[in-house]
């Protein structure tokens, strides 16, 4: 047989490529014999875990949360910031024409002002606090009348300068008072007319000169009652004494008419002249520039702000004072305004601090207030800093005094606006809905099973709203009622 294959060696080699074929074949059906019992095996067991996710029921497709019995509560939180009663802009200008420049800050933040005291200097001029509540709209000159010139000499009495009377007229003794107060601040007043000195001495010269007149047309008049008796020819202007005592006018010895009338005269020209001189006296004195006060509605006062140094020129605001009581002050929006009002009460949280605080509701605007308005120095609260936008202020007062440091930080007010007596069944608020037919519902979930159940609505507080179902026994605490669907919807 070898002899054959060597004799035909295509033959053989055909041969061993025909075995060659018959083994790879075999290896292939062997691999996929082994790879479908495997499958077989793999598909025919299970783990614990596919076993029991196979056997139980499929996932409901809604959401659904517990009824509870609880105390709601119905707040509002915004945001407000620690103002004072009054909150006023110092931005002093100067009595004079030339630039007004910063002199002398002797007070930081912080500071306390006293009734009276000299917080601040400007072109070598003080700025001081007075106790009132009528802001300074002009400069108090002597002759001045009105409610303000009232309240300088109210303000003058609290410091201990006694003005004269309670009248609202600026007099000597108001005068006499503003030079005795400036002289003890260490400063000379402003006269209020430049040339006011001057004009009182002309005005006394003529007074002088007048009584002086006064004076000779007497003497006149004196000597002519004293006269030898006249000749005695007759002369138009006088006639012989019939008593042969002494001489006068013809008449039995009177004066001579014209040194009567120049007494006359003399003396209605001095009561002229002592008017124009009392006149002149009343408008010329010290003043108060208006550049120079600011009232306050209570002492002490503190400094909230200093923005100008010694040097600057003023062009605006050079510090920020304020008084009274520190308060809270937020902006409510629209859909909130209707829930908050007086005597409700709110947690004012300090974010910087973290301090808290107990206060009430003082006070709810009726109005929107533009925010362009915060910070106005109107001699109440200004709005806080960072309540952008238009809104309807609301004042909280706190029930103790706040920390000075206090004044000008943002704050967080939680308001209690509303809340239940007592624990009530409540559900969250997506779980309560409307039917066509008009009635409110809330769905309770059992067992795969929906059922609708009529409500009414109550007290609404932190995402939950309160339930009075119309058949007590529906729905009662822990029972699961459904407040939404899984997926998307379709």
């Amino acid at each position: 047989m070898n002899d054959k294959q060597n004799m035909d060696p295509e033959r053989g080699e055909r041969g061993t490529m025909i075995r060659r074929r018959r083994l790879l074949l075999g290896i292939a059906l062997a691999a996929v014999t082994v790879s479908g019992t495997g499958l077989a095996a793999a598909t025919a067991i299970k783990s614990p875990a596919e076993l029991a996710a196979r056997t139980r029921p499929p996932a409901p497709d809604v959401l659904t949360a517990p009824v509870t019995r609880q105390t709601l509560s119905q707040t509002v939180v915004l945001r407000g910031a620690v103002t004072s009663g009054q909150s006023v802009d110092v931005a002093p200008m100067g009595a004079t024409g030339a630039k007004p420049v910063v002199t002398k800050v002797p007070l930081k933040v912080g500071d306390q002002i006293k009734a009276g005291q000299a917080f601040l200097e400007v072109s070598g001029r003080p700025v001081f606090a007075f106790p009132g509540e009528l802001p300074v709209y002009r400069d108090l000159k002597p002759g001045a009348r009105g409610e303000d010139v009232k309240q300088l000499k109210q303000a003058l009495r609290h410091v201990g300068f006694d003005p004269g009377g309670s009248s609202a007229v600026f007099d000597a003794d108001t005068s006499r008072a503003v030079d005795s107060f400036y002289a003890k601040l260490g400063y000379d007043p402003v006269p209020a007319l430049p040339d006011g000195a001057a004009q009182v001495a002309a005005a006394q010269d003529a007074v002088n000169t007048g009584e002086q007149a006064l004076a000779d047309a007497r003497d006149a008049l004196k000597s002519g009652q004293q006269a030898p008796a006249a000749p005695a020819s007759p002369s138009p202007s006088a006639s012989t004494s019939t008593s042969g005592g002494k001489g006068g006018d013809g008449d039995g010895g009177r004066p001579p008419a014209n040194a009567r009338k120049q007494v006359d005269h003399a003396t209605k020209n001095l009561e002229g002249l002592k008017k124009k001189l009392a006149d002149v006296q009343a408008l010329t004195g010290p003043m108060v520039p208006a550049s120079e006060v600011v009232y306050l509605s209570s002492f002490p006062a503190r400094v909230d702000a200093v923005t100008g140094k010694v040097g600057d020129g003023v062009s605006g605001k050079v510090m920020t004072v304020s008084a009274g009581n520190l308060a809270a002050r937020g902006n409510l929006t629209p859909s909130d305004k209707g829930l908050v009002r007086a005597g409700q009460k709110v947690e004012i949280l300090s974010e910087l601090t973290g301090r808290t605080a107990v206060g009430t509701v003082t006070g709810v605007a009726d109005a929107v207030e533009a925010a362009a308005q915060q910070g106005a120095a109107e001699g109440r609260p200004a709005p806080g800093a960072g309540t952008a936008g238009g809104g309807y202020a609301v004042i909280a007062t706190p029930d103790e005094p706040l920390d000075p440091k206090l004044a000008g930080q943002q704050v967080r007010l939680t308001i209690t606006a509303g809340g239940s007596s007592g624990p009530v069944l409540s559900v969250p608020a997506s779980a309560v809905s409307a039917t066509a037919d008009g009635r409110t519902v809330v769905t309770v979930y059992a067992e795969g099973q929906r059922r609708q159940v009529e409500v009414t609505t109550g007290v609404v507080g932190g995402g939950s709203v309160e339930i009075r179902p119309a058949d007590p026994a529906a729905v009662k605490d822990g029972d699961q009622v459904i407040v939404g669907v899984k997926g998307p919807v379709r």
